[in-house]
């Protein structure tokens, strides 16, 4: 656990004058590594109600989200400047509906073989695909809101693995 007195360990993406670049990753060994990421899309229980009744004017919505997210993993080097373009070699992207919330909550697994993590894939797959769940469903519902997106585990790679303390993924 780092205190106040524990120096800051250092930023891996800024060099000795703070100027920002893309870390040298090609003396790292390529290993399996896999993140898990989750969020939510709170609407109103008519808007749940239409989608999962595919009573909308945009038709499918969640085969278009969920493909977006897909798609979306594949250009995470090009959305986020210093991230490394991988190879990715599994994408999974669900939205399951919940009544209570009321709304959707994704969950997106990405895969590869590589000398760096894929955490910043598997965000950008539920967040684009939350977008397009709102992008699509607008019309019924604009106070639509996207919330807790985070990583919720990854495993491989030199800092280890990680799991949420509160994660729905059983250890």
């Amino acid at each position: 656990m780092v205190t106040p007195l524990d120096p800051a360990p250092p930023l891996t993406h800024l060099d000795a004058t703070g100027t920002a670049r893309m870390v040298d990753i090609s003396q790292k060994p390529s290993t399996v590594r896999e993140a898990i990421a989750v969020g939510q899309v709170r609407m109103k229980p008519e808007t749940l109600q239409a989608i999962a009744a595919g009573n909308t004017p945009k038709g499918d919505i969640l085969g278009t989200a969920r493909l977006a997210g897909i798609m979306a993993t594949k250009h995470t080097a090009t959305l986020i400047p210093l991230c490394h373009p991988l190879p990715l070699s599994h994408v999974q992207v669900n939205l399951e509906a919940d009544p209570q919330l009321p709304g959707y909550h994704i969950t997106a697994q990405v895969k590869t073989q590589a000398p760096t993590g894929v955490e910043m894939e598997a965000l950008t797959a539920v967040t684009v695909a939350a977008l397009t769940l709102y992008d699509m469903a607008k019309a019924l519902d604009k106070a639509m809101t996207l919330q807790g997106i985070r990583l919720i585990s990854k495993t491989g790679g030199k800092s280890g693995d990680y799991r949420a303390d509160d994660s729905p993924i059983a250890p």
